[in-house]
């Protein structure tokens, strides 16, 4: 699986049979943030801010995205046959921002110019799936949100411009599409009855009502009826299982 978690091997030194590298979340966060390290103290520069009351309050606001690469067969010449489909997860930092020990507000310090554009955009990690295996894209992306989770509750310590300073992370998902949230929360794929990630409407439905729809699910819940859908605890046929599930 792993080729560069936590390790300090070489990018070469993996089996011929590796189908995902990644680096750990914390560790290329860390990188990112070292990037921004001149940004960051200019930023504190420009607010006016002491730089040594500055050395905790700093929040980071991070950008995740997750997208299939579609097909990425070299057209020629022999290698091992791995599915020919790749699957990246990224992120951007969009924006660092403190609250100074004596504020009230938060001061952002720095905002990414062109938070779409691919050189903002810091790989974590690559892998040979195709999009829609479920079971084998769960397996790969389970540790990623398992760390991000963990940093959700917790605060890195970093030098920046010489001082230690504290920074919480938030994460916003925006960066998937539908087919990809449904591919994660284990919905049925887009051709599917049921039209709608965040309700129960199915087409018919959509389509006699286009405005009175509200959010009835989330993702905790998608995420149960999946498990519902895959053990099928009350033995019911396939009709009256999907009935329950809503797609």
């Amino acid at each position: 699986f792993n080729g560069l978690a936590g390790c300090a091997s070489s990018v070469d030194d993996s089996p011929a049979d590796t189908i995902t590298r990644r680096f750990r979340y914390d560790v290329a966060l860390v990188s990112a943030l070292k990037d921004l390290e001149e940004d960051i103290m200019e930023g504190l520069r420009e607010s006016g801010m002491e730089d040594s009351a500055c050395t905790s309050g700093f929040s980071v606001m991070i950008k995740e995205s997750c997208d299939g690469m579609g097909d990425v067969s070299e057209k020629h010449g022999g290698g091992p046959a791995v599915p020919e489909k790749a699957v990246r997860f990224s992120f951007t930092v969009m924006s660092v921002s403190v609250l100074a020990d004596d504020e009230e507000e938060e001061v952002t310090i720095f905002s990414e110019p062109k938070p779409n554009s691919e050189l903002s955009c810091k790989p974590l990690c690559l892998t040979f799936v195709d999009e829609s295996d479920h079971e084998t894209l769960t397996a790969v992306l389970g540790p990623i949100v398992a760390e991000r989770n963990a940093m959700k509750e917790s605060r890195l310590i970093l030098s920046v411009g010489g001082l230690a300073r504290s920074f919480r992370f938030h994460f916003r998902g925006t960066g998937y599409d539908e087919k990809m949230v449904r591919e994660m929360e284990g919905l049925e794929a887009s051709g599917s009855t049921y039209v709608c990630t965040l309700c129960d409407a199915s087409r018919a439905e959509a389509s006699k009502n286009m405005v009175l729809h509200s959010v009835t699910r989330g993702h905790e819940e998608n995420l149960e009826r999946y498990e519902i859908w895959r053990t099928n605890p009350f033995s019911e046929s396939v009709d009256e299982l999907r009935d329950r599930v809503k797609g």
